[in-house]
């Protein structure tokens, strides 16, 4: 295999293994940082070997047991320190590093799933809730600092300084590699919720990149939150973000053009939706529902992408009622972005007018400004008023702050159809639709 070609295969066998190898890592060392160290080497390995020896069946396994010989050989050196390591390296020993169906069965473990202690541990309370999402975003969806960044609207320095120091807590604390029980586990149940769907929506919308999707974020993402469902069956919240990941997963064909090219809600050929994935969203919305209670983020979110999964036809999506739903959820967040979605339904629902006057107060605030889907929905609206040259301004600016190659190719070309006219008539739509 030439040498190019398998640099590419290991780069992406790295992108989708990198989280299960560092978490079992994590389980056999009992240390995080440690643990990314050996999968790093298991990683240089793959570099030196895989161009000459070929490509394993199973690049996951091979990066297992390559980073679990280095732990081994790594304690072998350190014989002289203290007893525990020697214990470690003696139950390291117990299976043999070159077995590679043991390692396949505990990277596939169900409850006891690595990824999920993964998961729990860097969302432990120790930590800030900042903390807890860069690090796990980092861990778990292989993110970049600046992808996190851009993801939290902050600039990349915060985001490397939270996650060393996130690293130095967890070492300090000591905190075990588990996934918790009873109250402690109900206590962390939030900020797992909220890391997994940032992790979905990065897969959903690439923050940069060539690529407008990234299924396998969001595969991981949505195994997480139906693993999470079978250990917390009566949180409400859990089923409802489960419900919204596959609704908004059932998209994920109709949302990437036959060259790859971005489409957006309105745009989409409803047939190549899953209806399969619609089927379970809404059954996991029923199920949050059939708990009681005011309904939270995740399930009024839920309830958003149910009303599009229910429409045959663009056309048909109530958006009156999912201006109200957004509505509901501005009161339980006051996010700026949910409030320049609920800008969008209000557009749909009343009029570009109306929603413009919303984006126009939510931008005087200065909160959104490197936000580019803001200017992108500014155009959007001030394109259906027939204000086209303001329109292309905001086109041109989103282009010039999105990170995303094939979503600048969009604001481009809607900018220049603005120039020369030929703009069709266009709906602003949400970055979560």
């Amino acid at each position: 295999m030439a040498t190019s070609e398998a640099e590419r295969v290991i780069e992406a066998a790295w992108r989708l293994e990198r989280p299960r190898v560092v978490a079992g890592l994590t389980r056999l060392v009992r240390d995080l940082a440690a643990a990314e160290d050996l999968a790093h080497d298991a990683l240089v390995a793959a570099l030196q070997q895989w161009p000459t020896q070929g490509i394993p069946r199973n690049p996951g396994a091979w990066l297992m047991a390559a980073g679990k010989r280095r732990a081994i050989d790594a304690l072998r050196r350190r014989t002289r320190c203290a007893r525990k390591h020697e214990e470690l390296a003696r139950d390291l020993e117990a299976g043999r590093p070159d077995d590679v169906s043991d390692i396949e069965a505990a990277m596939d473990d169900d409850i006891g799933d690595d990824l999920l202690r993964l998961l729990f541990t860097a969302c432990h309370p120790v930590l800030s809730t900042d903390a807890r999402t860069a690090l796990t975003l980092r861990l778990l969806g292989g993110l970049t600092t600046d992808e996190i960044a851009r993801a939290f609207l902050v600039p990349e320095p915060t985001i490397a300084q939270r996650i060393v120091r996130a690293k130095r807590t967890l070492a300090r604390a000591k905190v075990p590699f588990e996934v918790p029980r009873g109250p402690e586990r109900d206590s962390r149940l939030s900020s797992v919720l909220e890391v997994i769907y940032l992790v979905f929506n990065e897969g959903y919308s690439a923050t940069a990149g060539g690529d407008w999707v990234r299924p396998a974020l969001c595969g991981e993402a949505l195994r997480l939150g139906r693993v999470l469902a079978e250990l917390a069956p009566g949180e409400p919240e859990v089923h409802g973000l489960v419900a919204l990941m596959e609704l908004q997963s059932s998209r994920l064909r109709a949302r990437v053009g036959t060259s790859g090219e971005a489409v957006r809600l309105l745009e989409q050929d409803r047939a190549r939706w899953d209806q399969l994935l619609i089927g379970r969203g809404l059954a996991a919305l029923r199920r949050a529902e059939r708990r009681g209670g005011e309904p939270g983020p995740y399930q009024l979110q839920a309830a958003i992408a149910a009303c599009h999964a229910r429409a045959r036809l663009p056309g048909d999506s109530d958006w009156a009622l999912v201006a109200r739903l957004y509505a509901r959820l501005i009161d339980l967040t006051g996010s700026p972005i949910v409030r320049l979605n609920h800008a969008v339904a209000v557009g749909m629902a009343e009029g570009p007018a109306a929603g413009l006057a919303l984006v126009d107060a939510l931008m005087s605030e200065g909160e959104l400004v490197s936000y580019h889907y803001a200017p992108s929905v500014r155009g959007d609206l001030l394109e259906k008023l027939g204000r086209a040259a303001e329109a292309r301004a905001e086109f041109d600016r989103a282009a010039g702050l999105t990170r995303n190659a094939r979503e600048h190719d969009l604001l481009v070309a809607r900018a220049r159809a603005c120039a020369t006219g030929t703009a069709g008539p266009r709906r602003p739509v949400p970055r979560a639709e």
